[in-house]
């Protein structure tokens, strides 16, 4: 019998794996775990935390099923009754099943394999894994945390292990996750139940849009969960990975750990420019911390408190921004190619966390807790862009948060309360005129900025407001099968923030051609005005509503179904209430002044002729409707071949909304309250059409900056930036679809998975302004920058339009640690087909007319193919080992070609490509890939008494200081003949991840 169930599964596994070449989830957002199963009918069931004390109890049905929900992850001891006592560990946000009638007792005690450590007390302890979900995705453990080779402290960095998740440690040290082929954005992490999302900035968590920084103390992470798709419908305000991560708890003894981690520029191999300049750039690594916890009064209350600070000062390569001409550093003048090089970024953060949780009762739990992020980071500094152009950022997070948990013998409650106040504030380090070089062959290219950031690099970014939401589940429901339904509100009030520039830094711009060099007069300056009244700052309060139901129907021993659906709805009212300035409108419908354009013809009639209709972004105040995330299905279902849980086929179908960013959506306002003016000068090399309001002569006094330009109002407006959004803006989405298999081959989990998510209604800015007879290009391929709105500027429409289609194959093979074995491993393996017709970190799209232009192209999102493997061993004298393993193939690089023909069906001068460089070797075969990295980490114990102990750790990343590169060259080729192959690696440019580096770490827990 077990032959014929192994070879079943191996061909079922198989089969899925081969479709899935040719063509899910937790029982809630927060990270409690779920116990379920079978116990003597009526029989009174018993969960007792073994740390806290903790219990919690139901009664089992006239069936035998019982549940018992809402569970802290933890080793528990659990009886229904004499000779069904059995010790088992609950993973973060996971549901087990546990039968618990004398037969299964006797038939499945603890292994002593499994012994887990509480504080000094070893527990024999069975630990549950769920297998019977939708879900796609892996939960990391508190073991991986402390031995997995580490680089940047932050916590999510360990989710690299799940197939489909990447995370990135780019050239200027900052971190990001990334799900799929979608954008950082996109994601969301749920640390105890409460969602981080960034409501105003890119990068997902709030603060992690370009920061070296961590949003929560690792030292206070217990374990966390990574959902790559398929989640339930608990999951809000996520379209690609949801990580829900549970913090640790006080216990009935006191326990903690003080760590510290150095490491500077003698314990790290030159960056790919150092070597090439032969000069390294001072560098230092300074992370230190402490964790404590214990008893307020034993088994009822315990405190946890938890600190870490990072001070870091990362080498950066300063290089040129690539252009389709290899040679353009020489070409810039002297002082510029003198910035070039090796600069560096200070950092400092500090992270704070408190937790105190009450056992009121034996059926309610009341935790209250806070954490504090402040950070300041020298930013803007790396490809094209000098050390003189950089700014410094103040990044702040507060949050508090209350939680109170009831239960009862067929249903639980968990209300919370929470509020959070977070910025980031950056400011340009020079206050004078910035310089910027532009590669006038490949439609004005930016080259190199210099002198200083520009008006839009002073901003404000904030939201603060509270949140309340209640969920309500039953676990004792019966009707064909065993049902846990549960449903869930939520509001939030949100206020938000956005700051978009200020009026300081003019930028001036100046041509740079072959064979000539950079000009020594500017084509265009750009600049921001004040206005009389106006601070230039938007804010809004959004009100964020959300619904949702959930049914864990397990139908019988083999299938379960999980049956969802949730409803968003957002009210904005900065968006909703905008009306368009009547200036503006007066603008449109006046006569077209651009040469060509029939005496008459107004504008917009005009913009008409080119596709857009002026009515769509014009905004009366109550022609706007709230973002709704309209109705949200998410189904699933797992089989379970034997009733055995040890191979369980798996799928799943959901839909998911994200949201609108509020960065994108103030715009309209801050961009005509503290206008961002644009004035073009009518010079030889660089002309401009004199007809235009904004085509002015150049005057060497304009250099004066600030308050010279502040005074060049032609009729008042000329030059200024107008941005519209269209009436009928949407949320976006992801349509999720899985299939896969996962099987429990004696210690060894293992699962293969095909998914296909395709996303849409990602927002995006193009280009409006039109040629009088409408068209977006002229005979010349060139684009109507100079034909903005009359006597304002360039007219920026907002939309929905980005869209993925991303198809993956992930496999992944683990075999846990236990102390037994000594040893653990996990390897995983993805392989991607992802098309895009935007890179998806790029929301301004100004190469074609329409974001429909674009044709789909291969993602530079995501490798084609990633392996990540990790493994760790417990080795003689008290000294443990890992080791971790990444390979991917190159990245594909996503441009705008320019190669002297005009394409036929848009009249564009260039064209969107895609390209993928040529990788490097992997000690042996061919050069196919464009990330390699081994870490390695040992650690000595030095063993005090039975709860005390020193240890010395030394991690050493990059081994082979493999450079992987992130900064490419181009060459799209030229005379109408278009280079498929014209993107390479510039191997004196940046690299991702880090040198070869040593970091040493000594600590103490206790």
């Amino acid at each position: 019998m077990q032959i014929k169930k192994k070879v079943l599964a191996s061909v079922i596994t198989a089969s899925v794996a081969a479709a899935a070449m040719t063509s899910m989830s937790a029982f809630a957002q927060s990270a409690d775990a779920n116990l379920r199963g079978k116990a003597t009918p009526s029989a009174s069931v018993t969960a007792k935390n073994v740390a806290t004390g903790s219990t919690r109890r139901t009664t089992a049905g006239a069936d035998g099923s019982y549940s018992i929900i809402g569970l802290s992850p933890g080793t528990y001891s659990v009886d229904a009754g004499a000779g069904t006592e059995k010790t088992v560990t609950l993973t973060v946000a996971s549901t087990a099943t546990l039968n618990l009638t004398p037969e299964a007792a006797a038939a499945s005690t603890a292994n002593a394999a499994d012994a887990t450590s509480l504080q000094g007390v070893t527990v024999a302890a069975t630990t549950m894994t769920e297998v019977k979900t939708p879900e796609v995705g892996q939960t990391i453990s508190l073991h991986q945390i402390a031995t997995i080779p580490q680089a940047s402290r932050n916590f999510l960095e360990f989710a690299d292990t799940v197939p489909g998740m990447v995370f990135n440690i780019d050239a200027k040290g900052n971190t990001s996750l990334r799900g799929g082929a979608q954008n950082d954005s996109s994601t969301n992490v749920y640390i105890d139940g409460v969602g981080q999302k960034s409501y105003v900035k890119e990068g997902g968590v709030s603060g992690q849009n370009a920061s070296q920084g961590n949003p929560f103390p690792q030292l206070a992470i217990g374990e966390y969960k990574v959902i790559t798709s398929n989640y339930k419908a608990e999951y809000d305000q996520v379209s690609s990975a949801a990580i829900t991560a549970e913090t640790k708890s006080g216990t009935n003894e006191f326990h903690g750990e003080v760590f510290g981690t150095y490491t500077n520029d003698a314990f790290r191999a030159p960056t790919a420019t150092e070597e090439f300049t032969r000069k390294k750039t001072p560098s230092s690594s300074k992370e230190y911390g402490f964790a404590v916890g214990g008893p307020i009064m034993k088994d009822k209350m315990h405190f946890f408190l938890a600190y870490e600070e990072k001070k870091f000062d990362t080498p950066i390569s300063v290089v040129p921004n690539p252009v389709n001409n290899a040679n353009v550093t020489a070409l810039l003048p002297q002082d510029v190619q003198s910035q070039l090089g090796s600069s560096n970024l200070p950092f400092n953060e500090k992270l704070y966390f408190g937790k105190i949780d009450w056992e009121l009762t034996d059926r309610d739990r009341i935790e209250v807790s806070t954490q504090v992020r402040r950070e300041t980071q020298r930013q803007g500094i790396g490809s094209g862009l000098t050390a003189s152009a950089g700014v410094d950022n103040k990044n702040h997070d507060t949050r508090a948060t209350f939680k109170w948990q009831h239960s009862g013998d067929s249903w639980f409650n968990e209300l919370m309360f929470s509020y959070e106040n977070a910025f980031v504030k950056p400011t340009p380090i020079n206050d004078t005129n910035g310089f910027n070089y532009t590669y006038q062959p490949q439609q004005d290219a930016l080259i190199i900025s210099t002198g200083s950031s520009d008006p839009r690099a002073t901003q404000n970014k904030a939201q603060e407001g509270p949140t309340i939401s209640d969920t309500f589940t039953f676990n004792d429901l019966q009707w064909q099968g065993d049902h846990v339904v549960k449903l869930g509100y939520k509001f939030k009030s949100i206020e938000l923030t956005a700051q978009d520039a200020a009026a300081n830094n003019p930028q001036f711009f100046y041509d740079v051609n072959p064979g000539v060099g950079a000009s020594t007069t500017p084509w265009k300056v750009f600049y921001a005005q004040n206005l009389p009244g106006q601070t230039g700052i938007a804010q809004t309060t959004s009100r964020q509503y959300g619904l949702f139901a959930q049914d864990d129907w397990a139908v019988n021993d083999h299938l379960t179904l999980n049956l969802g659906v949730r409803w968003d709805y957002e009210v904005t009212p900065s968006y909703l209430n905008y009306v368009t300035p009547q200036r503006v409108i007066d603008a449109l419908n006046s006569q077209d002044p651009y040469a060509g354009a029939p005496a008459g013809q107004t504008y917009a009639e005009s913009l008409a002729k080119g596709g857009v209709n002026v009515n769509d972004y014009i905004s009366t105040g109550n022609n706007r409707k709230a973002f709704r995330g309209e109705w949200q299905p998410r189904l699933g279902f797992s089989y379970d071949l034997f009733a055995d849980e040890a191979h369980v086929i798996h799928g799943g179908a959901g839909r998911a909304y994200d949201r609108n960013l509020y960065d994108y959506l103030q715009v309209e306002q801050t961009k005509l309250s503290l206008p961002q003016t644009t004035l073009f000068f009518n010079t030889p090399g660089h002309p401009c059409d004199t007809g235009a309001s904004n085509c002015i002569p150049w005057n060497p006094a304009y250099l004066g900056g600030q308050q010279v330009l502040q005074g060049l109002f032609q009729g008042g407006n000329s030059g200024q930036e107008v941005d519209m959004l269209n009436n009928k803006l949407k949320a976006p989405y992801s349509d999720q679809f899985s299939l896969g298999m996962s099987n429990t081959v004696g210690e060894w989990l293992t699962d293969a998975t095909v998914t296909r998510v395709l996303t849409r209604d990602g927002f995006v800015f193009t280009l409006g302004n039109r040629y009088p007879n409408g068209s977006f290009f002229n005979a010349s391929g060139s684009q109507p920058w100079g034909n903005g709105v009359p006597n304002l500027g360039g007219l920026i429409i907002g939309n929905n339009g980005i869209a993925t289609r991303t198809t993956q194959v992930l496999l992944s093979a683990q075999k846990p640690y236990t102390k037994d074995s000594g040893w653990s491993t996990s390897l995983a393996y993805t392989y991607s087909h992802a098309k895009q017709n935007r890179a998806i970190a790029e929301h301004y799209s100004f190469d074609e007319a329409s974001i429909n232009d674009y044709p789909f192209i291969t993602s530079d999102a995501v490798a084609k193919h990633r392996f990540v493997a990790t493994g760790t061993m417990d080795l003689p004298w008290g000294i443990s080992g890992s080791l971790k393993l990444t390979l991917a193939t190159p990245l594909p690089k996503n441009d705008i070609a320019c190669y002297g023909a005009i394409d036929p069906n848009t009249g564009s001068a260039c064209l969107p490509v895609s390209a993928t460089p040529h990788g490097s070797k992997f000690l042996v075969g061919g050069d196919i890939w464009g990330y390699r990295d081994i870490d390695l980490q040992l650690t000595k114990d030095f063993v005090i008494d039975q709860d005390t102990k020193l240890y010395a750790r030394f991690d050493i990343l990059n081994v082979f200081n493999w450079h992987n590169y992130s900064d490419y060259l181009t060459n799209w080729g030229s005379n109408g003949v278009l280079n498929t192959n014209g993107a390479q690696y510039n191997t004196v440019g940046n690299i991702t991840y880090l040198p070869r580096t040593a970091r040493f770490t000594v600590g103490l827990k206790f």
